[in-house]
């Protein structure tokens, strides 16, 4: 068990402990009460005890409470602010605490049923697979040390015996200039690494670097696998809407700004703008005449599913519903149709109507989603490229 888990297990016993003392000191004060109190000295002592009681559990509860908040990955900001604000009032403040409670044990019995998994199969490092993995990040983002695109996926199939490598694009810029920096990165594994070949699994906007890369630029004999996740490979019919609505020096004012900042934060040359054109349906229907198949290489895609827009926050759940209006059935970003390329291995959706967004299938808010867990899932697919000899 990590030191994170021992901490929120001891907050969350903390808290169950502080709720068992108080129930059973209420029930004690009580029958204390209704007896004849004799004597001043018994009045002090029933006095005192209730103010030792209301001090020990108030020092208890909010020992425990800084160890959930301090540790737990689970819990919403907005119940992390509505438990700090209105502890204090009657009915809420139980409801909350409760809530908060069921969340951690959840959280914690996930986590822990996590660990117990992998140190069962380390031995086996399922996800060893003959080539590395370089996973290729979308658009908007980058490959940062401290905050991670692709969330607590990596560290899991580490765990598993795989090698990842990250693609480190820039976080904005055309499909172009996008392969030809993930065709540079790759080249510098091989040169590295002697590996010969790599498998990249690329989400949205990195799976059209790649087969850009793949196709257009020779990338072809140094790759053995392609798998995109949620990619539009037909454009995103939310882009054409916003292009044909945004005025134009609002947009050049947006990419000003957008450019400035993240050339600060790394960026060699952003160009949001070429970013955003290059996902329109006009530019990815030119670009897959333009494109071809490779006959060598495995070339595979999956697309995930919101069932409505309370599957996600923002920017997946204003965008669901723009491409539900245009498209339908959508991961609040790509339309379901636009993902299929290749070898389809189909929808992923959770038994419940939460669904599954465009981030969650990068661990975006490193949430714990019933009926999916992301990580097995990257593990699963990882595995498999290991069984085919990949």
């Amino acid at each position: 068990m990590t030191v994170r888990l021992q901490a929120l297990s001891g907050g969350y016993e903390l808290i169950l402990v502080t709720g068992v003392s108080a129930v059973a000191e209420v029930a004690f004060l009580v029958w204390f009460g209704t007896q004849r109190l004799s004597n001043w000295g018994e009045v002090v002592i029933f006095l005192l005890n209730i103010l030792v009681a209301v001090i020990l559990g108030f020092l208890m509860m909010l020992n425990g409470f800084l160890r959930i908040i301090a540790t737990s990955t689970q819990i919403s900001l907005f119940k992390r602010l509505a438990w700090l604000l209105l502890w204090w009032v009657p009915v809420l403040n139980l409801w909350l605490t409760f809530s908060i409670c069921h969340a951690v044990r959840m959280e914690y019995e996930f986590e822990l049923s996590k660990i117990e998994l992998n140190e069962v199969r380390r031995e086996n490092e399922c996800c060893k697979t003959r080539y590395p993995v370089v996973m290729v990040h979308g658009v908007f983002f980058r490959d940062w040390q401290y905050f991670n695109y692709w969330g607590r996926i990596p560290k899991e199939l580490i765990r598993n015996g795989c090698t990842v490598y990250y693609g480190k694009q820039q976080s904005a810029a055309s499909v172009e200039t996008s392969a030809r920096e993930l065709k540079e990165r790759v080249l510098s594994i091989i040169e590295e690494t002697g590996c010969e070949k790599v498998n990249l699994i690329a989400h949205s906007k990195g799976g059209l670097d790649s087969r850009y890369a793949i196709s257009r630029l020779g990338l072809a004999p140094y790759v053995a696998s392609l798998t995109t996740i949620n990619t539009p490979h037909l454009g995103c019919c939310w882009v054409d809407q916003v292009l044909a609505r945004c005025p134009k020096k609002l947009l050049s004012f947006v990419a000003a700004k957008y450019n400035r900042i993240f050339s600060k934060l790394g960026d060699a040359s952003p160009d949001f703008e070429a970013a955003v054109f290059d996902l329109t349906h006009d530019h990815c229907s030119q670009f897959n005449e333009e494109t071809g198949d490779y006959s060598d290489i495995l070339c595979q895609s999956v697309m995930s599913r919101m069932s409505s827009m309370f599957s996600d926050g923002v920017p997946c759940n204003i965008g669901y519903l723009l491409v539900k209006h245009c498209e339908g059935v959508n991961d609040g970003l790509v339309c379901a149709d636009s993902a299929v390329w290749g070898k389809f291995l189909g929808y992923l959706d959770t038994p419940g109507r939460r669904g599954i967004s465009h981030g969650d299938m990068i661990d975006l808010r490193r949430e714990n989603i019933r009926g999916f867990d992301v990580r097995e899932f990257y593990v699963e697919l990882v595995k498999k490229l290991k069984e085919q000899g990949y």
